[in-house]
């Protein structure tokens, strides 16, 4: 019996130390056995750290980088297409960051993060569409692009990911996102009828294979299994969207006031100083050309696919080292916020693509048009200076695969009451911008009228420069 009792007493303490094993490696607290990703790298080092769920009460910057890098889940939902009843969607215009990418800088005589670029539906993390995007791009040969785009390849092929290139995160991520906007706006308001053609879509991309890819992404889990013959993808030249009125003197002015201020906050910060004095120690080359090498952006590409940070023989680089320069860059964006340099070039930045989406939108309030729904995929420089002219200063530098949303809506009996409603990341923030703030104080109507937006971009952003038009501002210095 006493044997009995002992077995029985060893065999609960064997289960208690798996339990408590288990659960050490589900916080990271010890090394696990190494991923593919990080099998070069697999000495005695700990993955990065755990997943915080909950926003911490002040700025932190580990939770900042997690948010940045918008790991998929099942979680997430938005209130696209939420409106009060029998109000009718008349069209609906997506911005969307490009997903997940590799890194476009490599810190010096350091190895690369070893992350397999090509499509595996069984690899996390993965979506349920994933294997028949990848089947249906395939056999992308007849899709109609303009002649630069057709030459890029339709979706991540490389099993060691070329410097920018889209990972299948990132594929993952644009389908989450297109689902989440198929479930609302095709499934739940018919936007578009089911003989749709190319007539009802407008698409457009830069020049990136990523920025085509991540649109294919959002586009195929939209639309599953489109015909290719029903889409035309334009190429845009420009990262800010500014087609043919790109000609403006006083935005690249500002835009080179905006940097000599990002400059004089970096080297007034005698702890980022001496963060990238000790990491070009580390990995061995001299200060200025560590940080030329902009060793923030491969570092939130190992913390993102949480593989350890870089290591050498004269050590490694550190969380340590990460929260400095993570911290510098939300200090940045909190003081770019509070001068209104990039404000002032946000305006004139954004002004094309914002006057686009006005006409567009009148069009089809008018019947003069039946692009319905719009895609521009686009990069984080389109979309911040977009939040930016947009008034919302409270909203999060664009993660990878951010969206922002713009819907046109009619009043149930009055065709001629139009509205507007603009989401970021499926957050309503229509009453957070600046043409619409006084509205939401002032009127009980739940929906922002669309000739608040429409003068806002008309005229509204003008005043600031002095200025009734955009060609005017774009050569008038603001005082």
């Amino acid at each position: 019996m006493v044997a009995q009792n002992r077995f029985f007493f060893l065999l609960a303490v064997a289960a208690v130390l798996a339990i408590l094993s288990l659960s050490l490696q589900f916080l990271h607290l010890i090394p696990t056995p190494p991923l593919r990703e990080d099998r070069q790298n697999a000495k005695s080092r700990k993955r990065i750290m755990p997943v915080p769920h909950t926003e911490p009460p002040v700025i932190d910057p580990v939770y900042e980088a997690y948010a940045y890098c918008n790991i998929p889940n099942n979680t997430e939902r938005g209130v696209e297409g939420h409106s009060p009843p029998d109000y009718k969607l008349l069209s609906v215009q997506v911005m969307i960051r490009h997903g997940d990418r590799y890194p476009l800088y490599a810190i010096p005589k350091t190895k690369k993060p070893a992350i397999d670029c090509t499509l595996v539906p069984s690899r996390k993390p993965s979506h349920p569409q994933l294997a028949a995007f990848l089947s249906h791009m395939s056999k992308g040969s007849k899709g109609r692009m303009d002649s630069i785009l057709s030459g890029l390849p339709r979706f991540p092929s490389h099993s060691v990911c070329e410097m920018g290139e889209l990972t299948q995160t990132g594929v993952v991520q644009h389908l989450r996102n297109g689902q989440l906007l198929r479930d609302t706006y095709i499934k739940k308001h018919t936007l578009l009828p089911d003989s749709w053609t190319s007539k009802h879509l407008y698409i457009e991309s830069t020049g990136k294979s990523r920025t085509l890819q991540s649109g294919l992404a959002l586009l195929y889990s939209l639309l599953p299994g489109f015909d290719w013959q029903k889409i035309y993808i334009r190429h845009q030249w420009s990262s800010i969207f500014c087609s043919s009125s790109c000609d403006c003197p006083m935005r690249n002015h500002y835009l080179e006031e905006e940097q000599r201020r990002q400059y004089s906050l970096r080297v007034k910060n005698s702890l980022l100083e001496q963060t990238y004095v000790d990491m070009a120690k580390i990995v061995g080359v001299p200060t200025r050309q560590l940080r030329a090498s902009n060793p923030i952006d491969s570092l939130l590409c190992h913390f993102c696919h949480n593989i350890s940070f870089p290591c050498t023989q004269k050590g490694c680089i550190g969380l340590e080292h990460f929260n400095v320069i993570k911290s510098h860059q939300l200090g940045d964006e909190k003081e770019r916020h509070e001068t209104k340099v990039y404000y002032r070039y946000s305006l004139l930045a954004t002004h094309p693509i914002l006057n686009q989406t006005v006409t567009r939108m009148q069009r089809i309030a008018e019947g003069r048009s039946e692009e319905v729904f719009a895609l521009f995929s686009a990069h984080d420089v389109t979309v911040a200076p977009l939040l930016a002219a947009l008034g919302l200063s409270e909203a999060r530098f664009p993660r990878f695969a951010a969206r922002i949303v713009f819907e046109l809506w009619q009043a149930p009996k009055d065709k001629k009451s139009l509205f507007v409603r603009v989401l970021y990341n499926g957050e309503d923030v229509t009453f957070q911008t600046s043409f619409c703030q006084k509205h939401s104080r002032r009127s009980s109507q739940p929906l922002c009228p669309f000739q608040n937006f429409m003068n806002f971009v008309k005229k509204d952003m003008f005043a600031i420069f002095n200025s009734t038009n955009y060609y005017d501002a774009c050569r008038r210095r603001a005082f």
